[in-house]
């Protein structure tokens, strides 16, 4: 299955979505007119999200995670889940290639460890429940823990067989946690939970979703009393919980939850699902962004999710498992962690300078508070503008006002420029998903996808590339308020 652009799949943002967002940002705004991340947080917080890319948005610019598909035993079922699907190109949590044995997982983090100096975290989410599968689990963490000590380790679960083992993890020094938790009423709990195993029995209706809940808040309460960082997700699903997740966001705030990421069910007819054979809906781009922006608060808010596969390896813009199947990596491998520790000097040399340069770069900015651009950039990562719009497999979406710069969203994409030539087909689907927009920012454009962009209306410029993103977006609002002539003019050559 190929990265098409259905309605239920993109997650990016849409012109509908300007009035939320004037308003309301998202928990990372940055540069002269906003806030940055680390300034609000306590620097025992700081230090354990700066290089974990789930839990920071600036930190998913520059270090990888990987997810070890070695449990795939689970003790609940959800509507929306079908773990059986599996699409090279598909990424949605629960999905996996290959199932992983301990010895295997081992090797591969080895592996992975060696070859992707961005790699920070090792997390196990599946294929099943991390809890559930413990004695998996168990049984690849440490090792790991023992053999990759400077990479952090993660779990995520279902939160139902969480409370027994969250000792155990504490003494794994596993520091971060994820509990997908979609109800905290279990009347609604019925509509997306079947049935659930728990305690050598089956319980279906009201009594599985009654037990679900308050196993996921004791066990949430119990991680958040041991300093395990929580971040919770929960899947937006119209009509079933999308009002009540402003309920689920209170609940696990009071109980120490760090994040709340809200995620858009994906429901498509060939997962086999039950929601995807039953017509259920998935949310729209600016009904997700709505909802984001209604939960903003105390709890950070998660707006950078890719739905990550229970096999992914990399950057969240760019997985790379592929790279690293079983009957492709050495017997045996010992741990080298010069390349991560170079990189991660590099990386703390690229954050001083960036922060160094949005001092500097700082302008007073005088205009209507209501101007509100929506702005797409193409990246590769490192929180630049460095990509080629030819070769982009996915664009991130930035919203820009007086109140600071916020992303909002990412538009997965096929790359249509393909050696040398440019397939016509793909740069229509892309513009047509464009429309609406502000300002493409790329390293590189060509004049041909330039002219068809200004003509649906969106002006794109090359001007930018190398600058950090956000630097970027700032110099561009600030000349539009200022007209500014010095501004890089956006051309069209319209033959």
């Amino acid at each position: 299955m190929s990265r098409g652009m259905s309605k239920c799949r993109i997650t990016n943002t849409a012109p509908a979505a300007r009035e939320s967002e004037a308003t309301t940002f998202g928990d990372h705004a940055s540069s002269s007119r906003g806030s940055s991340e680390p300034n609000a947080m306590a620097p025992a917080i700081i230090e354990k999200i700066k290089d974990h890319p789930c839990f920071s948005r600036e930190a998913h610019l520059y270090f990888a995670r990987m997810h070890l598909a070695v449990a795939p035993a689970c003790n609940i079922q959800c509507n929306y889940c079908n773990r059986k699907y599996d699409c090279a190109n598909e990424s949605r949590p629960g999905v996996a290639s290959h199932r992983l044995t301990p010895d295997q997982a081992l090797r591969r983090a080895m592996a992975v460890a060696n070859e992707v100096p961005q790699l920070s975290v090792v997390g196990i989410a599946g294929p099943g429940d991390a809890c559930y599968d413990w004695r998996k689990t168990k049984a690849t963490l440490i090792p790991i823990a023992r053999e990759i000590p400077d990479v952090k380790l993660c779990i995520s679960t279902n939160g139902l067989a969480l409370p027994e083992h969250v000792d155990e993890l504490v003494d794994m020094n596993v520091g971060h946690v994820t509990i997908t938790i979609n109800m905290v009423d279990p009347k609604i709990g019925t509509k997306i939970y079947p049935w659930i195993f728990y305690d050598g029995r089956r319980y279906n209706g009201i009594d599985a979703s009654r037990i679900l809940h308050e196993r996921q808040m004791l066990g949430l309460e119990m991680l958040a009393e041991r300093g395990i960082l929580i971040k919770v997700n929960s899947v937006m699903i119209p009509g079933v919980n999308d009002e009540h997740l402003i309920d689920v966001n209170k609940w696990v705030k009071d109980r120490g939850a760090f994040m709340h990421n809200v995620m858009p069910l994906i429901s498509e007819p060939t997962h086999g699902t039950f929601y995807g054979m039953n017509d259920q809906r998935c949310p729209t781009p600016s009904e997700l962004i709505a909802l984001r922006d209604r939960l903003e608060g105390d709890t950070k808010v998660m707006r950078h999710c890719r739905q990550c596969r229970a096999d992914a390896v990399g950057l969240l813009s760019d997985d790379r498992a592929n790279e690293f199947k079983i009957s492709q990596l050495p017997a045996e491998a010992t741990n080298d962690s010069g390349k991560r520790h170079a990189y991660r000097k590099l990386i703390e040399r690229e954050r001083r300078a960036q922060t160094l340069e949005a001092r500097g770069a700082a302008i007073p900015v005088s205009g209507p508070s209501d101007e509100l651009l929506l702005i797409a950039v193409t990246t590769k990562g490192g929180g630049r503008v460095n990509e080629h719009f030819g070769h982009a497999q996915e664009l991130q979406i930035f919203s820009v006002c007086q109140k600071g710069i916020g992303l909002i969203g990412h538009l997965k994409i096929d790359p249509y420029c393909l050696g040398g030539w440019g397939e016509e087909a793909t740069l229509n689907s892309i513009i047509n998903a464009l429309e609406g927009l502000d300002l493409l920012i790329c390293s590189q454009i060509g004049n041909g996808p330039t002219n068809k962009l200004a003509r649906r209306g969106v002006p794109a410029t090359g001007a930018y590339g190398g600058s950090y993103i956000e630097q970027a977006i700032d110099a561009h609002y600030s000349a539009v308020l200022h007209h500014d002539a010095s501004a890089p003019r956006l051309e069209t050559h319209f033959d």
